[in-house]
């Protein structure tokens, strides 16, 4: 049995960019498995928990007792690395349409990259960048700290409960919610984590705008 749509309301969107717009996985896979043998981890343990953070942030989880500067010098290693591959970028499905339905609409973007490799992953995808951008620069704590998502609503001027975030990650859903913001799950990265709809891609992701701003999110 098909499931019924689901209807959501909100004065805002805050978007996540890998996972839920970009599919950056066969990049990210690259970059962290060759980190994680540097390193003598598994892959497969490094890539269960890095998307959605900060390089940095992953490391910290993983090597909690390693030095946070050396962190922070691998995690820009790994940008370069990331700025310069591009190999199977491509837009989640769905997601050109979807952000041409936002133009006009007040939506962020909400994303752990920083600012160049945002750039370089929208355009290898050739989707639009949002024109207010919350990226790795500005924030002092990665996902899954609230941060960022509450900068993207203030940034749009709004509260956090009148916002709606699209997340991937484990790590982006418990920010959006830590920040009080209702979340659409995309992909199958984001069923295990609750959020409030999930949708497999974007393709089944509607917006409608009211004469006064509302607007309505039909998930299915």
């Amino acid at each position: 049995m098909t499931a019924a749509p689901v209807r959501l309301t909100a004065r805002a969107l805050l978007l996540d960019m890998d996972g839920t717009l970009v599919n950056s996985d066969a990049v990210v896979e690259r970059c962290f498995s060759r980190w994680a043998e540097r390193n003598g981890l598994d892959p497969a343990e490094v890539l269960a928990v890095a998307h959605g953070r900060q390089g940095h942030a992953t490391m910290a989880l993983l090597l909690p007792d390693r030095p946070a500067e050396l962190n922070l010098a691998d995690n820009e290693r790994i940008l370069a690395e990331e700025r310069a591959d591009t190999e199977g970028v491509v837009p989640v499905p769905g997601a050109a349409a979807f952000l041409a339905s936002l133009t006009g609409l007040p939506h962020a973007l909400v994303t752990s990259a920083d600012l160049p490799l945002a750039r370089i992953r929208m355009t290898a995808a050739g989707l639009p960048m949002p024109s207010v951008l919350v990226t790795a620069e500005s924030v002092g704590a990665s996902k899954p700290d609230p941060e960022g998502f509450l900068k993207g609503a203030a940034d749009l001027g709004f509260a956090p409960a009148d916002c709606l975030a699209f997340e991937d990650s484990g790590a982006g859903i418990a920010a959006a919610k830590a920040a009080g913001v209702r979340v659409v799950g995309v992909g199958p990265r984001a069923l295990p984590h609750h959020p409030d709809a999930h949708a497999d891609t974007l393709t089944t992701v509607t917006v409608t705008a009211a004469p006064d701003g509302l607007l309505t999110v039909t998930v299915g």
